[in-house]
């Protein structure tokens, strides 16, 4: 299939798995073209019940049954999905077209004559979400895909045009961003992350090589100065490229002042200067090839949101997106769902989650949180996925050891099966051999009772890890 048009208006497509932020989006995406959605998922939500409104056939088990009922001619998965699933086993068996989440979203992307695809360890959610609001604010009506909700979209997605212009997260996991075409892509930054993808940094830095390979021939590529990995990536592009017959895309870089001149030799192209932080949110003068561009005045914190909105300023721009834009959406933007978003008050401590799961992200949102003006600070912490968990120990251990208090959940996995060889607790431990402050809890009902004996007013209460922990902020916030 070369894009949507090879899925007809009466197609018949179901989601396994539609319950999730990527694939309830792409539903309503396959909605908006007027193809019939069915779906399954284990977890009935407000997601599925919304879908269900908007005329999608929803199952909440998984079976062979429900493609029997449903019969479609296209079963759509994650690369999360566990071995043995009844529906994808069944789809196969009866030769009905299967295909993962990144190549349907693959077939999305070769539908439009421009796409700015986010990919990155960290940031990809909140800049695709700036990006998406600078263009909305410049005139543009870009279809957008997000990896989490955001208030302004009601839900995960924004429903524009149909062939112009797209703007999607594009996730390196199982190497699902080498579907997707670009003419606009970006990297926030290269981290080691995906343990169970990947054998080592290096290997990461090689496939955000590749990633260019679906950049567009006359294409850009929005990347940070002064980043080495992503100039390790960056460095292995031109042979990849080159085997296309096509040139290095055109690259934009960004940064802080001084940034990356040891890379690119000269000073990053959208450039932050004079960053002062007022209760942790920056505000900043953006220069353009050493040009006064605008004056940006964050909402959320956090020097790692300079650095957001810095890409996400780069990428509107060769979109046709406006200064005057830049500076209006990102000083109303609050931040998507999930990302340091304030949920309310627990014994009038502030409750605040974030999807920090990765210990490279736990240091970006502490060092934000601290200059958040509180008292003290309680960190719940669940880590996510077991081989990560046990390969990235060490960063995990010393990415919390400042913490003041941190109260660990047992980790989450819907992908993995658990080794039995790694735990939450371990981590705890370890913390405290050092000297640290850190407890481990067998259940959330233990870890609501530990809270309720120690938070104070004032404090802030610091939720960190996937939804399954981030759900503990709405419970908390219930019973203020």
């Amino acid at each position: 299939m070369d894009g949507m048009k090879d899925l007809p208006s009466g197609k018949r497509v179901f989601f396994v798995g539609i319950g999730g932020i990527s694939m309830s989006g792409l539903a309503r995406i396959a909605l908006n073209y007027g193809l019939v959605v069915g779906g399954s998922d284990m977890h009935p939500s407000e997601r599925t019940d919304e879908l269900q409104t908007l005329g999608v056939t929803f199952f909440g088990s998984h079976s062979k049954e429900n493609l029997i009922s449903f019969a479609p001619d296209i079963v759509v998965h994650t690369a999360a999905i566990l071995p043995g699933n009844p529906e994808l086993a069944y789809a196969k068996e009866n030769n009905i077209t299967t295909m993962e989440r990144s190549v349907f979203l693959g077939l999305i992307t070769k539908n439009f004559q421009n796409v700015i695809n986010i990919s990155g360890t960290h940031g990809k959610t909140t800049t695709t979400s700036m990006v998406s609001l600078i263009l909305l604010a410049s005139g543009a009506n870009p279809t957008v895909h997000l990896g989490a909700e955001l208030d302004a979209f009601h839900g995960s997605v924004y429903l524009g045009s149909k062939d112009q212009l797209l703007v999607s997260e594009a996730c390196e996991y199982h190497r699902s961003f080498l579907e997707f075409y670009s003419t606009i892509a970006a990297i926030t930054n290269i981290d080691y992350d995906h343990v169970d993808c990947y054998s080592s940094i290096d290997e990461v830095n090689d496939v955000f090589a590749q990633f260019s390979e679906k950049i567009s021939a006359d294409g850009d590529l929005v990347i940070p100065a002064g980043d080495k990995n992503v100039w390790e990536a960056v460095k292995r592009m031109p042979k990849i490229r080159e085997a296309q017959g096509f040139n290095m895309p055109h690259i934009t870089t960004t940064g802080l002042e001084g940034e990356g001149v040891e890379f690119f030799g000269r000073e990053p192209d959208f450039c932050a200067v004079n960053v002062q932080f007022t209760d942790g949110k920056a505000g900043f003068d953006v220069l353009y090839k050493g040009r006064p561009y605008t004056h940006i005045q964050l909402a959320i914190p956090g020097k790692h949101n300079v650095y957001n909105a810095l890409t996400a300023i780069a990428c509107a721009s060769l979109a046709g997106g406006t200064k005057e834009a830049a500076a209006k959406a990102l000083s109303d933007f609050t931040g998507a769902e999930g990302r340091f978003t304030i949920k309310g008050y627990f014994k009038g401590a502030k409750i605040v989650t974030d999807y920090a799961h990765h210990p490279s992200a736990a240091r970006a949102t502490l060092e934000a949180a601290s200059n958040v003006p509180h008292n003290k600070t309680w960190v719940v912490f669940q880590p996510l996925t077991y081989s990560r968990t046990q390969v990235l120990f060490e960063d995990y251990v010393t990415s919390l050891l400042p913490c003041e208090s941190v109260f660990f959940d047992e980790i989450f996995s819907d992908r993995e099966i658990n080794p039995g060889t790694i735990s939450s607790k371990d981590i705890a431990d370890e913390i405290n051999r050092r000297g640290g402050h850190a407890e481990f809890f067998p259940s959330k009902d233990a870890i609501v009772e530990r809270l309720s004996s120690c938070v104070n007013k004032d404090d802030m209460i610091l939720i960190l890890g996937p939804e399954d922990i981030r759900s503990l902020g709405d419970r908390l916030a219930k019973m203020e």
